[in-house]
This record gives structure tokens, C-alpha cells and sequence, in this order.
């Protein structure tokens, strides 16, 4: 079975955010960490992974990251908070974010837009 990822990646100081969606959570990582990519997270340096969440569909996987990047950055920031509350980055020294965050196939039910 295909795994897709929504995830977050911020700069070293947690002021940029960046929200994303891959079939490769570990490949998508590196771009973002070499900058393979000219883009917004090259030119703001966007590169640690603090937040994701997994998916069995990239319909459902597009669907929640849209709804995401329509959220108030306070909102984002406690949801990073309720699984990552000292935003490590979960991709260093191969750390699994899935066993990391204790990632499950779908978030509770939080469709309330701010």
C-alpha cells in the first residue's frame, strides 16, 4: 500500500512555514535540506521537518494540506505544539517521524477553520 504525507517544515528559528504533500517523506526532506528546488523554501531556507501526517490517498492527502495552509498560523503552531512540542526536527540523526509523532492514518476530526 502507497503512503502520502502532509507535513510541515520550518527554518531554524520556527518564524517560516511551509506545508507540503509527497509520496516520499524521507526524499522531499533532503530536497528541501539541499535546496534542490529554487522556491520559497530555498530563498527562506525552509528545511526542518516538525509535523506529518499520513495518508492512504493523495486525494485525502491534497484535501487536508489545503485545508491546512488555510489555517491562522496560531492554529498551525498548536497543532505542531500537540505532537512536537519542542519542534525538534524529526528527520535528523533518522528519526521515524511516524513513531515520532505517533502519526495514524488520520487526524481527529478538527475542520473548524480559523
Amino acid at each position: 500500500m502507497k503512503s502520502y504525507y502532509v507535513y510541515f517544515v520550518t527554518n531554524w528559528n520556527n518564524k517560516v512555514m511551509y506545508i507540503g504533500v509527497t509520496n516520499d517523506l524521507e526524499r522531499r526532506n533532503w530536497e528541501h535540506k539541499l535546496k534542490i528546488f529554487p522556491g520559497f523554501t530555498e530563498k527562506y531556507n525552509v528545511f526542518k521537518l516538525v509535523y506529518c501526517e499520513e495518508y492512504s490517498s493523495i486525494d485525502e492527502a491534497i484535501h487536508r494540506e489545503k485545508q491546512l495552509k488555510r489555517w491562522r498560523r496560531e492554529k498551525k503552531d498548536t497543532l505542531v505544539n500537540s505532537m512536537n512540542p519542542t519542534w525538534q526536527d524529526l528527520a535528523q540523526e533518522n528519526l521515524d517521524p511516524s513513531t515520532s509523532l505517533g502519526m495514524t492514518k488520520k487526524p481527529e476530526d478538527d475542520t473548524v477553520e480559523s
